[in-house]
């Protein structure tokens, strides 16, 4: 059975993924690791992702293969570096960004893409990973991030579908949710918008499926 390591640096991206896992590949084993210090002491440091930062990725990543991962999922976007650096020094599986399959899959369409975030930072790291030239409408679903920290998991679903909406009627013809967190309110989305929704946990694991 083909085992896979989920590297998470958020409590929030945990369920996400593992759901999906679940749904599209249950057969794939799957053993999750959180450091959830990673995020706030990058914020806290201010050294951005030092040499430090790096080997802290690394190790993290050689566990994984100790264990017998044959291939690595990296659930937070924030360390680009630090992920492509351990995709480089293991380089005979496959080693995922976050966001990376989600890009890939939706290059295949066609239009203007709306990309959706509960966290105003992603909308200024993620249009980068795009590549040149594709016509993105960003949406920022403000308040969200807070209901599903304080557990109101329907207003942040709603909050989401809400911004789907306009970006439907801004003229996109589909859609992207930026982050783990917001795959939940993929549905809600497709119903509120009439688009399809694209999430960085479904993309991933059909990617992750191909690579192994």
């Amino acid at each position: 059975m083909t085992r896979i390591a989920l590297i998470h640096a958020l409590s929030h991206s945990v369920s996400p993924i593992n759901e999906a896992f679940a749904r599209d590949w249950p057969e794939a084993v799957r053993m999750n690791l959180l450091d959830d210090s990673l995020s706030a002491d990058l914020a806290r440091s201010g050294r951005g992702l030092d040499a430090a930062m790096h080997e802290r990725f690394q190790r993290l990543a050689q566990y994984a293969v100790d264990t017998g991962a044959e291939g690595i999922l990296f659930t937070c976007s924030a360390f680009g570096p630090c992920i492509e650096a351990v995709a480089r020094r293991h380089a005979g599986i496959p080693v995922l960004k976050p966001n990376e399959a989600m890009v890939d899959e939706a290059m295949q369409g066609e239009g203007r893409l709306g990309l959706i975030a509960t966290f105003a930072p992603t909308l200024a790291s993620m249009p980068p990973e795009f590549p040149a030239g594709v016509t993105l409408e960003l949406a920022l679903a403000e308040g969200a991030l807070d209901a599903l920290n304080a557990g109101d998991t329907l207003r942040h679903d709603a909050l989401i579908a809400a911004e789907a909406k306009v970006l439907r009627d801004r003229g996109c013809t589909r859609i992207a949710l930026a982050q783990f967190s917001m795959a939940r309110a993929r549905a809600a989305c497709e119903q509120a918008s009439g688009l399809p929704v694209l999430t960085t946990v479904d993309s991933a694991v059909r990617a992750l499926q191909r690579s192994v």
